[in-house]
């Protein structure tokens, strides 16, 4: 029995994680997976619960799990917290407890919502990329922190930092995902004016030896991001840091339609993964059924294949969202304006999922 840890968090987490706990079940079932599932609190409703967005006892559940399923965290009733308290805290201590250093965030277009796209569909059509974003270094971990209060003028401060270990390992990452795909790795960076972009070429370029199949490519993160929408086709791998990775798997995940669609893995050493989608906790339609669940979908696909090694169960996962939106059907995230269709909601697109799964042989 191979144990899930489900943190379906805050806002749209636990209606989208729900229908992705439901899809992997029958995939399950119908691949011969033995699946259990243990719930935890994570987030506000942590801090609401316990007064701390993430306890020890949830840490130790997610430690003994061989995956862990996660919402989505935050939302305006917590804004109001110090910043060492608020639920986003919750998110970054697990990536941290559980060594998850390398974030993979694919970025497709199913051909059903290539008109989705705010860009033109020739543009659009055949994109597939894939971000591998470091988790765990830069400036959102470097120290000194903080804002210096002490003096006339108040300073805020944040610090870049990384070594070449943190550098050489998610470079690999992205190195080892490129010889399954086009092999092609894009390094994004700022070496232009950044000292820490420049050790990043560095490393980079010494970890390219080990991969002469790999083309390597480095570009500027600014005209990169002017890439990425004038023709995203031209990227397979991009590897970056994590401030850079942050900002550019959301642009590309928008390149592709919607957020509503794209779903995330986070790994490292230990061989424990967490799987996400990466829309948020969109708090002012929670509770409606009208959330997209498709991205918690195919973030559990991504889990059966990266942490329980069954590529074919997690693409069927894919082929049946694909055979859902080729027939028609829409959330509300996905219908176009002034296109004449009705949407569904979360638990009827969830159902449809799992009718697809379970008409196949």
């Amino acid at each position: 029995m191979t144990r899930i840890a489900l943190l379906a968090g805050d806002g749209i987490g636990p209606e989208v994680t729900l229908q992705a706990r439901r899809v992997l079940e029958s995939t399950a079932a119908k691949h011969g997976l033995s699946l259990s599932f243990e719930e935890g609190l994570i987030g506000g409703c942590s801090i609401d619960a316990h007064g701390t967005p993430l306890t020890e006892d949830v840490v130790g559940l997610c430690r003994e799990s061989q995956a862990v399923l996660l919402g989505a965290v935050g939302g305006p009733r917590w804004d109001d917290l110090g910043i060492d308290v608020r639920p986003e805290k919750g998110l970054l201590r697990i990536r941290q407890e559980l060594g998850l250093f390398a974030n993979l965030r694919p970025a497709s277009v199913f051909p059903a919502l290539v008109a989705a796209s705010s860009l033109r569909p020739e543009i659009v059509e055949g994109i597939d990329m894939l971000v591998v974003r470091e988790l765990t270094g830069g400036l959102y971990f470097g120290e000194p922190r903080g804002i210096d209060r002490s003096g006339p003028e108040r300073v805020g401060r944040n610090t870049m930092v990384y070594s070449d270990v943190e550098i050489e390992r998610i470079a690999r990452v992205a190195f080892e995902s490129a010889m399954h795909r086009r092999r092609q790795v894009c390094h994004m960076h700022k070496a232009n004016v950044l000292d820490v972009s420049q050790l990043w070429v560095e490393v980079v370029e010494e970890v390219a030896k080990d991969f002469p199949e790999v083309e390597l490519d480095h570009q500027l993160v600014d005209s990169g991001a002017m890439f990425l929408v004038k023709d995203p086709r031209r990227f397979d791998v991009i590897v970056t840091g994590n401030m850079f990775g942050d900002i550019l798997s959301d642009e590309a995940a928008m390149v592709t339609g919607s957020l509503g669609m794209l779903p995330s893995a986070s790994l490292g050493e230990g061989g424990i993964g967490l799987y996400e989608p990466v829309h948020g906790s969109a708090p002012d339609i929670a509770g409606q059924d009208v959330a997209n669940p498709l991205a918690a979908i195919l973030s559990s696909a991504m889990l059966l294949e990266h942490s329980l090694a069954a590529p074919e169960a997690a693409q069927a996962i894919r082929d049946a969202v694909a055979a859902v939106l080729a027939a028609g059907h829409r959330s509300a995230d996905l219908i176009l304006e002034g296109e004449a269709r009705p949407s569904i909601g979360c638990v009827a697109m969830g159902d449809l999922v799992v009718e697809a799964l379970e008409a196949t042989g």
